[in-house]
């Protein structure tokens, strides 16, 4: 099935297909990656957050200045 997903922070939309039956397992309460291996992270992060992989890595990235290794 094709659901359209808003980005909660940029209000971009974005579709993405999944299959009914993994859909209602993750809503029943199977974890994301082991029912949609399909999807991206920032696809499945999509679903779980409402934030897209660009606001993610704005709110949550790395910085160059950031000395982590």
């Amino acid at each position: 099935m094709k659901i359209d997903v808003c980005c909660k922070w940029c209000e971009k939309s974005y579709e993405l297909n999944v299959s009914k039956k993994r859909f209602a397992l993750w809503k029943k309460g199977e974890l994301i990656q082991d029912v949609m291996p399909e999807l991206s992270a920032d696809e499945r992060e999509l679903l779980i957050s409402g934030t897209c992989g660009k606001c993610w890595d704005v709110m949550f990235g790395i910085s160059k200045n950031n000395n982590l290794k």
